[in-house]
């Protein structure tokens, strides 16, 4: 596999670890400072709001599941995969740009799927 893809899929995986999420300063890290979400309930998140929710969020944890990366030129990967945490699951859609040598999280989407019953 592609070292940049690695690179990304193991940035984003932190996001998703407990350690992580609890730790202002190692989400900021993994963050671009222009980053913005589209949160699969419809909240528009920046950086800073993302910090607090991740930390407020920690204990839960998140399964990620078909982690799929795609290139869109050489400072950019596209990275898509299935989330999964308690009774929910979410399709994610995450761009990963290279910004002063370190790949950022610049933008993320969730898109709630409908719960099995």
């Amino acid at each position: 596999m592609d070292e940049d893809f690695e690179t990304v899929i193991n940035s984003e995986l932190e996001l998703l670890t407990p350690g992580v999420r609890a730790d202002d300063d190692a989400v900021r890290a993994l963050l671009h400072e222009d980053f913005r979400e589209f949160g699969a309930s419809g909240t528009i998140w920046d950086r800073e709001t993302v910090v607090r929710s991740t930390r407020a969020s920690s204990s839960t944890p998140i399964q990620a599941d078909d982690l799929r990366p795609v290139r869109l030129g050489p400072d950019a990967i596209l990275l898509t995969y299935t989330a999964r945490m308690e009774d929910s699951a979410s399709l994610r859609t995450a761009i990963w740009i290279r910004a002063d040598g370190a790949w950022k999280l610049r933008h993320h989407q969730g898109t709630r799927l409908p719960s099995r019953s």
